[in-house]
């Protein structure tokens, strides 16, 4: 079975084809700059990487460019289109009602349309994906895997906001969660590389990149995470703020004469590591200047820290315990430092990592860094979100 997943941004597609029987990708890549011009990155495990930067005007035309190379000449990896046998499509938001993931209906897509008011980054162009999928591919299956779908079971006392219950019962207020493929599967992948039936363990799991959120995993179903109702909520990132008093935003608008939307943009797009360092979102970068002794700098590296760490320790009081803390994503398993300086003074909890295994770990596999005798295995592990879509496209496309 060949599953093709499909992740679309406002103004790019990143897809990979997998071999289901083997579990391989196939092939890879990424269109960006769409409806802007147009750019595509194609790779093939043991070929050249392909560049080209053709005219897309929108989705469709970034899928169709994608299929033609897929079975080219020059680039092939199957020989007829009609190989593919299911989509899968990365969906950040679900909504209330779309709690687990999904083949792709019409009653599916409009139900996605009506939730873009509290998903309008990321739910247009995931529905743009898979309306082209359909115009392209009519006869083949789909299936929407959401990022919020982790999150569908945790009790209502973790996901209601303590604001007039009328906003949650009318509106849909609530906690919703974010980065649940990657959480998905980074806890049950430390379950393995350790030994031990997920059903037994503690886990805490720290999804740390541009977006970055931490989430609480026992028994294998996450009982409270760090996002919320938009993947604003938590920690320091990038460019979001994350949590701040929601005071501050009345406040803006009351005495800078903000309107709402130049207020969101703000908290969204010049906040977080880039609005407190002046220098950029990029966590390597800011690592740089704070080595350097730039203040603001080394202020935004502990705010982060500080913030990974606070959670970390709410979640252990929640689950009365903690078994494994996992790093994944960019910042998660590349920086060794952020990884050195959340774990320091935790040993009253059992986390205490061996200095050289964090300086030395091996990218690219699941990573043992912790210290000799120390009760909570900590672990860096890869995250594979697409694998994660391929496995549950196969196992709901033909349901």
């Amino acid at each position: 079975m060949k599953i093709l997943v499909l992740n679309a941004g406002s103004s790019s597609l990143k897809y990979q084809l997998f071999n289901m029987e083997t579990g391989n990708v196939l092939a890879k890549g990424t269109c960006e700059r769409i409806g802007a011009g147009g750019a595509i990155t194609h790779k093939v495990p043991g070929r050249d990487n392909f560049y080209e930067e053709p005219d897309f005007k929108n989705h469709g035309a970034a899928l169709k460019t994608v299929l033609e190379l897929l079975v080219s000449k020059e680039h092939r990896v199957i020989e007829d289109v009609n190989e593919i046998d299911a989509v899968g499509h990365r969906v950040a938001h679900g909504g209330a009602k779309c709690r687990q993931s999904t083949k792709v209906t019409e009653s599916v897509i409009k139900y996605l349309e009506t939730i873009v008011p509290i998903n309008p980054l990321h739910g247009p162009p995931a529905i743009a994906g898979i309306k082209a999928c359909t115009e392209l591919m009519p006869s083949v299956p789909q299936v929407a895997v959401f990022d919020t779908s982790f999150y569908s079971d945790m009790e209502d006392f973790r996901y209601v906001y303590p604001i007039p219950y009328d906003f949650y019962e009318n509106d849909k207020i609530r906690r919703y969660g974010f980065h649940g493929t990657s959480h998905r599967y980074v806890s049950a992948e430390v379950a393995r590389v350790i030994g031990r039936p997920i059903e037994e363990l503690k886990i805490v799991t720290c999804h740390l990149g541009n977006g970055s959120s931490i989430t609480a995993v026992d028994g294998g179903k996450a009982i409270d995470t760090s996002m919320g109702f938009t993947p604003q909520e938590g920690i320091a990132m990038g460019t979001r703020s994350g949590t701040v008093d929601p005071t501050v935003v009345t406040y803006l608008m009351k005495t800078k004469g903000y309107t709402a939307q130049e207020v969101e943009d703000i908290l969204n797009k010049k906040s977080g590591l880039l609005g407190v360092s002046g220098i950029s979102n990029d966590c390597r970068n800011i690592a740089e200047a704070a080595a350097e002794g730039n203040y603001r700098a080394q202020l935004a590296m502990k705010i982060l820290i500080n913030g990974i760490k606070k959670y970390i320790g709410s979640y252990v009081a929640e689950m009365n315990g903690i078994d494994a803390l996992v790093f994944t994503a960019g910042i998660g398993e590349n920086q060794m430092d952020i990884r050195r300086e959340v774990c320091k003074n935790m040993s009253y909890l059992g986390i205490e990592i061996d200095e050289d295994k964090n300086a030395n770990f091996e990218r690219g596999v699941p990573f043992n860094i912790t210290k000799s005798g120390a009760r909570v295995q900590t672990w860096i592990i890869p995250t594979d979100e697409e694998y994660m879509i391929a496995n549950d496209t196969k196992r709901l496309a033909f349901e």
